[in-house]
């Protein structure tokens, strides 16, 4: 059995970045050049007078991986301020998701009324198919697509995690 120092774990990373091109590659390049994995990365301006954008990262790795990947992207140049957002604290996670879902009949119906048990909504309709939108934490988006699996699912995006801190401390205020 692994020691808890051993077991992997998934953590979410915010990192606040200088928008300027080549970045977001010099932060990919970072897991890629040392086989580490992304799960979830999304990435945007946060700011558009400090020319700041905001990385969040989704990756799983055992306690001293994850500690490497903090301490080499604070290294990274232009990289202001880098955040474990689960060991920091409290805070929101949430992903969108589009999941286009084709039937007819009683899928529709039932594929209709598990779109209002997860406060999902249509956002487009055919006689064959929606396209339901879903916001929430990964867990809720897995599994709301696995219940439209066998209901007739075709197609699925979604946006990657975004995430931040609860209370009033923001990741822009030593910058």
């Amino acid at each position: 059995m692994n020691s808890p120092e051993e077991q992997e774990h998934t953590h979410t990373i915010a990192v606040l970045v200088d928008n300027e091109p080549g970045v977001l590659a010099r932060v990919v390049g970072l897991f890629s050049g040392r086989g580490y994995n992304i799960e979830s990365l999304t990435v945007a301006e946060t700011r558009r007078g400090r020319h700041l954008s905001r990385i969040t990262i989704v990756t799983t790795g055992t306690a001293m991986v994850i500690e490497q990947i903090k301490a080499q992207l604070g290294r990274l140049i232009p990289v202001h301020s880098v955040s474990d957002l689960t060991l920091e604290g409290p805070h929101v996670e949430r992903e969108l998701a589009l999941v286009k879902v084709t039937g007819k009949g009683d899928a529709r119906v039932e594929s209709l009324r598990i779109c209002d048990i997860f406060r999902a909504r249509a956002v487009d309709s055919t006689n064959e198919s929606f396209v339901f939108e879903i916001v929430g934490n990964s867990g809720k988006i897995d599994a709301f697509v696995e219940l439209m699996r066998p209901l007739g699912l075709t197609d699925v995006s979604r946006t990657g995690v975004v995430a931040i801190l609860r209370g009033p401390d923001s990741m822009e205020d030593d910058v």
